[in-house]
């Protein structure tokens, strides 16, 4: 009697079809990947010399035209041609997970898989190509497994290309290693070119040696309205990559930050690269709200996230910005007897016992969660532009900071402390001290550290973008986590995405932050419509809003620098600019003066259960509802560029059947960033889920909205 053996059949035409995909694909068959909705699809093929090539369409129509792929390799040969494929395989991954913080409680990663493992004929070596297509957008990654042909490996160059389909408008930063802290342009992608900008701001744009090279992430319009945003995710043990232009060839090329002596990435099979992102849509707000970068990323590796908690905060900073008092706490003309243990004390110090004991108390009357405190310690004398190794030792405070009694004082008023660490770029003297710094945190009860790396960095010759430091900024939020300590980085390299994997990596700066509309041009009235298009698909961003008193000449009527904005965009920006670590920027005496506007700071969340995506547009405007974390209540921010704009909202975000109490703090109607920044006004209605605002936005306004359930 003969039995039909259904599962050998089986994996016999299996093991056959997979013979046969294979010398289809070597033959220059390709392999489409689409979406889970079916509306962006992934074309790869090898090219006829062997070389790994991608196209992406949105909607049928072509977004990424065909851009070859590969690894350049230090003193052996090139992984970028030559290649036949071994397997090709699919999957497809559809989960849901709980941040610690974030814009939204829960965040859907669903995604279809292609993986094509490949092996170049001549040196045997093998190496995967992972693409995931979401229905947001498009990452691929180049994996190496384990293999005797290739085990230690030198990366020289990474040959990605993103081929696009036209002259798009295109806002960009120039590709400076070292700093983000650019305004953006927004021009046509054939108009890029670093050696037109007239920054005139202090940064040293003379250390971009390419008149062609971005940062990612560029965001793009093409000329039929669609979106797209190149990006990285998952930078872990590798360089941030920056993007070479060929501006009327509409082409770019990952160009990786290299180290002192020129090469991009040490690695050692397995490993893999960080996931290069297309995202694409055309609506602007799929691009806003999309989660996909943190979607990439490793899940949580930290067991006890209890200590992870959002914080809002007050601290001695801005002053030190307008100049009303200074970091130092002798003088840089004392610098010698500062650094003898003699210090001449300026009378400026911002930084000491009385003072912070009043911040602490205007945190604890007002609800404020800590008060950071900047120029505490001894070093700030001498520390910037020499090059030093050793100026701080992070743990020293000076004369007039007291830190056990300012630690027991803001004990007793419940109010936590930030302890804020400036390296002055010298990392290898940051990290032989790291863990007295953090037991000296651990000691005195602060739960949060601010990091910052102003100027070049120590080793020399890397920058801030490099390998290097990558790994530095990464392992300071995993050191940290041993500590149960929150990380706030400034002057880092920009996330992307690894807050998922240690949720402690609170916040973040990397991008050109409030403070430089205290002392340069400033940032324009469209920088903070941009940014969340750009720099905060990374990851939460300490932007410092909150500024109140608007126009420097307040403090010195010599001073022409001012924010570019008005008083309730300043308000907005809580809710647009997403940070589970928000700081009320300003002084507290500047608050007393506006103490109705000072209540929605004080009201506003910073963790959320929702986030809705109400208008958006990259350089014009940006509207956003978010739903307080395990509350009933609402916030909406609205904010716009340089121009008035008038728009009608629905508030179908609220629950239906209940009534809230809209508190609306609005620009007045003779309000203007540049004439008249201070004019507000404040209106309560009673709404319900079926009704409409009217917003009216001043040139370089907002509008912020509390929504309270009435009970």
């Amino acid at each position: 009697m003969f039995i039909f053996d259904n599962s050998i059949y089986n994996n016999t035409m299996k093991h056959f079809f997979s013979l046969f995909l294979v010398f289809a694909m070597n033959l220059g068959f390709s392999q489409i990947i689409q979406s889970p909705s079916n509306t962006i699809s992934v074309n790869f093929k090898l090219t006829a010399n062997g070389q790994p090539a991608y196209s992406v369409n949105y909607k049928n129509k072509p977004v990424i035209l065909e851009s070859t792929l590969g690894i350049r390799l230090k003193d052996k040969p090139a992984l970028d041609a030559n290649f036949e494929i071994e397997t090709s395989k699919t999957a497809n991954f559809n989960e849901s997970w709980n941040p610690v913080l974030g814009e939204q409680s829960s965040i859907v990663n669903h995604y279809n898989e292609l993986t094509v493992s490949l092996v170049q004929k001549e040196t045997q070596v093998k190496m995967n190509i992972i693409f995931r297509v979401f229905d947001e957008g498009v990452a691929f990654r180049y994996d190496f497994p384990k293999q005797a042909a290739l085990k230690y490996f030198i990366i020289s160059d990474e040959v990605s290309h993103f081929n696009i389909t036209g002259d798009h408008k295109t806002f960009w930063l120039p590709g400076d290693y070292d700093s983000q802290e650019y305004p953006y342009t927004e021009s046509k992608f054939s108009a890029i070119d670093n050696s037109k900008l007239d920054l005139n701001n202090g940064i040293a744009l003379k250390t971009i040696k390419e008149k062609y090279r971005v940062q990612s992430p560029i965001m793009m319009k093409s000329f039929d309205g669609i979106y797209i945003n190149i990006f990285e995710a998952a930078v872990v043990n590798y360089p941030v990559m920056h993007l070479n232009v060929i501006p009327n060839e509409f082409k770019l090329t990952s160009n990786l930050v290299p180290n002192a002596i020129g090469d991009k990435a040490y690695l050692q099979t397995p490993c893999v690269s960080p996931w290069r992102t297309i995202m694409v849509s055309d609506d602007a707000r799929d691009i806003v709200g999309s989660r996909m970068i943190l979607n990439l990323n490793e899940p949580c590796k930290i067991d006890d996230t209890s200590y992870i908690k959002p914080m809002k905060f007050i601290g001695i900073w801005w002053e030190m910005h307008i100049g009303k008092s200074t970091w130092d706490y002798a003088g840089s003309q004392n610098a010698q007897n500062a650094l003898n243990n003699t210090p001449i004390p300026t009378g400026k110090h911002g930084a000491t016992t009385q003072n912070t004991k009043r911040y602490i108390d205007f945190a604890a009357k007002n609800g404020f969660d800590g008060v950071l405190v900047e120029g505490w310690n001894v070093g700030w004398e001498d520390w910037f532009g020499n090059w030093k190794e050793d100026v701080f030792d992070f743990v020293t405070p000076y004369p007039d900071f007291d830190i056990a009694v300012v630690s027991a004082y803001a004990k007793s008023k419940k109010v936590k402390m930030i302890m804020h660490s400036e390296t002055s770029g010298s990392v290898a003297n940051f990290e032989r001290h790291l863990d007295r710094d953090f037991e000296n945190m651990v000691k005195y009860g602060y739960p949060a550290i601010k990091t910052g790396y102003v100027g070049r960095i120590i080793p020399r010759g890397e920058f801030h973008d490099g390998q290097t430091m990558v790994n530095h900024f990464n392992f300071v939020a995993r050191r940290a986590a041993d500590f149960k300590l929150m990380v706030d980085s400034h002057e880092s390299s920009h996330p992307t995405g690894y807050s998922r994997t240690y949720p402690n990596y609170i916040a973040a700066e990397a991008a050109r932050g409030n403070e430089f509309n205290a002392w340069s041009v400033g940032n324009p009235p469209m920088h903070e419509t941009i940014l969340p298009f750009t720099r905060l698909l990374g990851g939460p961003m300490d932007y410092t809003p909150g500024i109140f008193e608007i126009k420097m000449s307040y403090y010195d009527p010599k001073k022409t620098e001012q924010v570019h904005t008005t008083l309730t965009k300043q308000l907005a920006l809580y809710v647009t600019m997403y940070s589970p670590l928000q700081m009320a920027a300003d002084l507290p005496e500047n608050y007393e003066k506006y103490p109705d506007a000072f209540q929605f700071i004080k009201d506003v969340a910073v963790d959320w259960d929702e986030t809705k995506i109400l208008q958006a547009e990259p350089g014009d405007y940006l509207t956003i509802a978010r739903k307080t974390k395990g509350k009933k209540t609402w916030f909406l921010g609205a904010i716009t560029d340089e121009n008035a704009r008038k728009s009608e909202i629905k508030l179908d975000f609220l629950t239906k059947g209940k009534k809230y109490k809209a508190i609306i703090y609005e620009d007045a109607k003779d309000a203007d960033w540049k004439k008249n920044p201070i004019a507000y006004k404040i209106r309560t209605i009673e709404v319900n889920s079926k009704s409409k605002i009217d917003l009216v936005l001043a040139p370089g306004g907002g509008t912020a909205i509390s929504f309270e359930p009435i009970n």
